[in-house]
């Protein structure tokens, strides 16, 4: 650089054309280099250039863009990627005020001290840099730039007020959705532009706004930084930004560099306040339209002679403090957090022992944080790049090449789109070095591709999620006053305008969920104000409509056809469960009232329709005392008690009072007192909803489907819902309660002492096979031994069966089966009628058979090959340590085992058969009855009469 080279600070506020100015400068060089404030902005530069002069000659250099043709003269880039030693006519910086920004100011600070053109160098930027330009840049020019139109500050407007052709400003992603969304609904759409998209689709955007298929942009601060639009109005939704570290207010100077977005060329803007954002104070508001603002005093600064010796060298001279006043030291910046985390791993120190090396770590450590993750995970990340880098030369083709695939889908919303693209920010700036990939080219235009199918995956989600031409259609013709004509079809499809807006679901109006807003709204309130005779009439059809019509969920919602009109909740009175409506209140108190007294007169209905034997022992008068009370834990359970809950008082009703309660159906089991109608599906279906009601439930359980024996038991029912669903868990199953008593009535007759095994009765009747059949016994208090033997042949099965001689039986005319399982109950007998005498004593000395004898019901040696095997179980009362071992759940009130009041078995005679003992599937045949069984008189009774 010699002393003929000029440089010139351009000052001026927003709208003067000052980078304009540079470009022209530039092109009358024959080298340049321009380095912009963000990517996007350099993107439209580059382009104007590239229409000037075409693309052979341009270079545009990005973090993450690389594109460098062989005789390039004009280089236009980010103010990061400037390269330094070219040698070129002119260099130009743009938006230089931001010297004093926190996060890259010593960036540009360093090109307002080091980086000059051969023959012409310029600073862009705000007045307020004029002092500290004069102090650090011996001979600057100063060149003043005046706007070309006014500014104008208009107050505060609502969103629903906002002019045509607005800009609304948010200083976070959440909040330029929030004011995306709201315009959406209320004008019909909005382009969204923020510094974190790709230029790909910030271009995007920016067509949609500029083409007018939008009328409103909402941006964050990015739009400041020189993006040129057709803007007539900028709105500030907040004062407040969060810089990186803490919420801040802005500056008047920030603010002013946003708000002079607002017209362009000689048409003059307006700026304002929006949404929750407080008003300007006057001063601030005429500082701005003034363009007089407090002038930078202090420039960001980092040391850019670096020593590169050791780690700690490096560190030390990018920690060395400024020796100008104007100069701050810069704070602590990623590159340097990174560089200090990695220097404390002992494999990175060992790897960075020299000058080359340390340079490496300190490039890989520049890589940016596109992805916005934990400090943790992305110095992982860049450990990984450096360890490659110096061991190999390059990253890991199969590594990057898999990070890359993962991250090329174009499926998923805004947020999903937006972090892939972040993501892929990371792997095109690794491309962009060079030397550390093996195929760079290949890699450029892959990570390219990748982040332009992104980036039109994103620009087409935005537009779908942020732009509604429909509710365009509606602004306009509110604008215009006529009067709006709303339309329901047999679906109860709702059009305004011939514009679907909704549906009508029963007596509820469903707006679209793309519409809303104030316009909306009141395109909503037309609807609904045109609907008004549409609920007047249905109301008048539902309420003369049949019960058939309407019926109840198993989550307690109440319908009519495919339409939810209301729903159940508890009342005081189990049985009398109340209804809420769901009905809109724009369709009135008549319309709500005619509905909900039509759904309590259907519900009323049908409890009592489907609980009448219920209801009956409510009404019955003639019962007193302990039924009457009895009859009421009845009416309160719905009509099913488990046995063992009420023990004490099903044995404190006498005769007379069980007998008033079996007149109205109830049935006295041996697990359960129920009544049997209600057992049936319709009932237990309702029984479910009123006990889901009661006991507060948030979800319904549901019916067992209807006619199953047995169901799974499972583990997470609620405390009493397989009683109220009519079973009864046993083991992994639940059995059909009513089948359960007739399975009780087969055991009461079989040798639950001595042991018994299923008959085919036992398993038709459950429906079980005999494994299943073994789960459910054990699960009823029973003992279930598995055993193996030779399979019966049907020939030997028929001899076992031969009927034996029978004796006449004698029954008490007063004696029931029902009598008989209250009398073993009321005992705490368990179902045995008969113990088997002991085995007898045999001496040990005689064999029992002799070394040739075959025994009875055994083959020869020569044809046990031909023996089939079959599988069965004995079955025995488990007795009193069944509960404390977790068994008999099922087991009888009071748990003693049934037969001869646990008394000695008797000795007798020895028995016929020898070895180890085995029982049939029958019980064998007696002659004679016990006189010690404490049920001789009544089956001596039974023989008589038979």
């Amino acid at each position: 650089m010699g002393e003929q080279s000029r440089i010139l600070a351009v000052l001026g506020p927003t709208n003067t054309g000052k980078t304009h100015f540079a470009i022209e400068r530039m092109l009358g060089y024959r080298t340049g280099v321009i380095g912009l404030p963000l990517r996007l902005l350099a993107r439209e530069v580059y382009d104007k250039i590239v229409a000037v002069r075409g693309p052979s000659v341009v270079a545009l250099v990005t973090g993450e863009e690389r594109i460098v043709p062989p005789r390039t003269q004009y280089w236009v880039c980010t103010v990061e990627a400037m390269p330094e030693g070219m040698g070129a006519d002119f260099v130009a910086v743009d938006e230089i005020q931001l010297c004093a920004d926190p996060e890259r100011g010593h960036v540009f600070t360093d090109r307002l001290l080091r980086m000059r053109g051969q023959k012409e160098t310029q600073f862009l930027g705000a007045h307020t840099m004029r002092g500290a330009i004069a102090a650090l840049v011996p001979g600057v020019e100063f060149v003043g730039r005046e706007r070309m139109s006014q500014l104008t500050y208009t107050g505060s407007k609502k969103i629903s007020k906002m002019p045509a052709r607005s800009a609304i400003v948010g200083f976070s992603v959440e909040n330029v959705y929030a004011f995306a969304e709201l315009l959406r609904r209320q004008k019909g759409g909005a382009a969204v532009v923020m510094g974190a998209l790709s230029p790909r689709t910030r271009n995007a955007q920016v067509d949609l706004y500029q083409n007018g298929d939008v009328d409103y942009l909402v941006a964050t601060d990015a739009i400041g930084m020189g993006l040129n639009l057709d803007i007539n109005h900028v709105a500030f939704s907040s004062l407040t930004k969060f810089d990186g570290r803490r919420m801040r207010n802005l500056a008047p100077n920030e603010l002013g560099q946003i708000a002079g977005r607002a017209g362009r060329g000689m048409t003059s803007g307006t700026f304002g306040v929006t949404g929750e954002a407080p008003e300007l104070p006057d001063d601030m508001a005429q500082a701005i339209m003034d363009h007089r603002f407090t002038p930078i005093r202090k420039l960001e600064w980092r040391n850019a002679a670096l020593q590169f010796g050791t780690v700690g060298a490096l560190i030390a001279s990018l920690e060395q403090k400024p020796e100008d006043d104007w100069l701050v030291r810069a704070r602590e910046a990623d590159d340097l957090v990174v560089l200090r985390t990695l220097a404390e791993d002992a494999e990175i120190a060992a790897r960075a022992s020299d000058g080359a090396s340390v340079r490496l770590l300190w490039d890989v450590c520049r890589v940016p944080d596109f992805r916005g993750i934990s400090h943790a995970e992305h110095a992982g990340l860049l450990e990984r790049i450096f360890s490659d880098l110096h061991e190999h030369g390059r990253v890991s083709e199969d590594w990057l090449a898999g990070h890359v695939a993962r991250i090329d889908r174009t499926d998923g919303d805004i947020d999903t789109l937006s972090k892939r693209l972040a993501y892929i920010r990371t792997w095109t700036y690794v491309a962009q070095r060079k030397g550390w990939v093996g195929d760079e080219n290949h890699w450029r235009e892959t990570t390219r591709a990748v982040e332009d199918r992104l980036s039109d995956a994103l620009h087409d989600a935005l537009t779908q999620r942020f732009v509604d031409r429909r509710t365009s259609v509606l602004m306009r013709r509110l604008k215009q006053k006529d009067a709006i004509v709303a339309e329901v079809n047999d679906k109860g499809e709702v059009t305004v305008e011939g514009e679907f807006v909704g549906r009508l679901e029963g007596f509820r109006f469903r707006q679209d969920k793309t519409a809303g807003g104030q316009e909306a709204k009141a395109v909503a309130q037309a609807s609904l104000q045109a609907l008004a005779p549409h609920f007047h009439l249905r109301a008048d059809k539902f309420y003369n409509a049949p019960d058939t019509e309407i019926d109840f969920t198993e989550q307690g919602g109440l319908m009519w056809g495919e339409s939810a009109v209301g729903k159940l909740v508890a009342g005081a009175d189990p049985l009398k469960p109340q209804v809420e409506a769901f009905v809109d209140d724009t369709a009135g108190p008549e319309v709500m009232q005619k509905v909900q007294r039509r759904l309590q007169h259907f519900i009323d209905r049908k409890v009592a329709t489907l609980f009448e034997p219920l209801l009956n022992i409510q009404r019955d008068e003639e019962l007193s005392g302990l039924a009457r009370g009895f009859g009421f834990q009845l009416v309160e359970n719905f009509g099913i008690i488990p046995r063992g809950e009420v023990a004490d008082e099903v044995k404190a009703l006498d005769q007379d009072a069980r007998g008033q309660l079996r007149k109205h159906g109830v049935r006295f089991g041996q697990f359960t007192i129920f009544m049997p109608l209600l057992l049936k599906p319709a009932p237990t279906r309702l029984r479910l909803v009123l006990w889901s009601l009661k006991m507060g439930l948030q979800e319904f359980p549901e019916a067992p489907p209807p006619g199953l024996v047995t169901v799974p038991a499972g583990s997470s029912a609620p405390r009493g819902f397989h009683s109220m669903s009519g079973y009864r868990a046993a083991g992994e199953r639940a059995i059909r309660i009513d089948m359960l008593e007739r399975l009780a009535d087969m055991l009461r007759s079989e040798d639950s002492r001595g042991g018994f095994e299923a008959n085919a009765d036992m398993l038709s009747i459950t429906g079980m096979t005999l494994e299943q059949f073994a789960d459910l016994m054990r699960g009823l208090g029973y003992n279930a031994e598995q055993g193996e033997r030779e399979k019966v042949k049907p020939v030997d099965a028929a001899l076992d069966d031969a009927p034996e001689p029978s004796e006449t039986l004698e029954t008490p005319e007063a004696t029931t089966a029902e009598d008989a399982v209250e009398q073993i109950v009321e005992d705490g007998l368990a179902p045995v009628t008969e113990v088997p005498p002991e085995d007898p004593e045999v001496d040990a000395e005689i064999p029992e058979m002799s070394e040739t004898e075959v025994p009875l019901g055994e083959v020869p040696d020569a044809a046990k090959d031909e023996t089939e095997m079959e599988v069965y179980y004995t079955f025995t009362w488990a007795g009193r340590g069944a509960k404390a071992r977790g068994e008999g759940r099922g087991r009888p009130q009071g748990g003693k085992p049934r037969g001869k009041g646990g008394k000695p078995k008797p000795k007798g005679k020895p028995r016929r058969e020898e070895g180890a003992k085995s029982f049939t599937s029958k019980p064998a045949k007696k002659d004679k009855i016990d006189p010690d069984n404490p049920f001789a008189a009544a089956l001596m009774g039974l023989k008589d009469k038979s």
